[in-house]
């Protein structure tokens, strides 16, 4: 009896389930096999992504790239059937004349020293308003606040009689400062911080408090950095509203032209020199050369201020 149990025990373990047997089977006949195709759906989900991104893509750059392309055409090659796609003989003197002839230099000029003094003047204001509003606590504060992104719904259209005025009364007419002054406070420069400043832990604050540092030097030497990401954001955000500006600056130099910027600039190259396509679509791409130089810049720090947020 004893070599009978042994001998059942013996087989049980030597010998392969008829379970293990069906799958072995169903594999060597090639039947599908569930965890490979648990596999396979998130490489096709993520090439689909990726396909879907790439035709997205595309069809953003096409018309820049057909704008850099017909800026470099000549005139039977522009209005040629089919069209051109990559110019043959590239034409190089638009940008010239554009640049020089058609005093993109000098707005060009312009366009950077109020695009300085706004993101200079904005991000300072911006950054010393948060943190008040996030490190300290004083009266009427959650009015102030309220009132503070009160401004965010008022459109810059209902302010501009008023802010002529304003200028005229300083004295800064037909100057950089007037184009960018109106500008160098922003609202939605200190929500964003705002927010930012609030995600640094107090127990971090207390502890700088208690080694001697005071709450200004907390501010930069600690938690700017911690911000870098949405401050990056912020700086990008408000150079590219500011150098694309069109309003403000049109109404400030209807009368004169010492002040007027890229955009403004584009507008008086387009009406003289209508027939020359290709000198237009010239200073268009140079007006768009600190955007993409911006973009290249400040990629990571966007990517990475767009991730932070979607954590918290």
């Amino acid at each position: 009896m004893e070599t009978d149990v042994s001998t059942v025990t013996l087989r049980s373990v030597t010998e392969p389930s008829d379970t293990g047997k069906r799958s072995r089977t169903a594999r060597s006949h090639g039947a599908p096999d569930s965890s490979h195709g648990s596999r396979l759906r998130p490489s096709i989900r993520k090439y689909l992504s990726y396909a879907v991104l790439t035709v997205g893509a595309l069809i953003v750059l096409f018309p820049l790239y057909m704008t850099l392309v017909s800026s470099l055409l000549t005139q039977s090659e522009y209005v040629a059937q089919p069209p051109v796609f990559f110019p043959i003989h590239p034409q190089w003197d638009a940008y010239s004349k554009a640049f020089i002839q058609g005093d993109m230099w000098k707005y060009f000029v312009n366009s950077i020293q109020q695009t300085l003094l706004i993101v200079v003047g904005s991000t300072v204001t911006s950054v010393l308003a948060a943190w008040a509003f996030a490190a300290y606590e004083f009266p009427l504060k959650r009015i102030l606040w309220a009132l503070v992104l009160s401004t965010l719904l008022i459109p810059f259209e209902v302010t501009i009689v008023v802010n002529v005025q304003t200028i005229d009364s300083l004295g800064l007419s037909n100057s950089i400062v007037a184009l960018a002054l109106p500008f160098m406070m922003s609202a939605f420069g200190i929500f964003l911080l705002r927010q930012a400043f609030r995600g640094i832990s107090k127990e971090l604050r207390e502890a700088a408090t208690l080694d001697g540092d005071s709450s200004m030097g907390f501010l930069w030497r600690v938690a700017l950095p911690l911000v870098r990401p949405q401050l990056a954001s912020y700086l990008v955000i408000s150079a590219l509203a500011a150098w694309n500006q069109y309003l403000w600056p049109l109404i400030l130099t209807t009368n004169s032209s010492a002040h007027r910027t890229i955009q403004i600039g584009l507008k008086t190259l387009n009406s003289t020199t209508f027939k020359n396509y290709d000198v237009v679509l010239a200073g268009a791409v140079i007006a768009s050369v600190p955007v993409f130089i911006l973009m290249i810049i400040f990629n990571k720090q966007l990517i990475r201020s767009l991730n932070a947020g979607a954590v918290k």
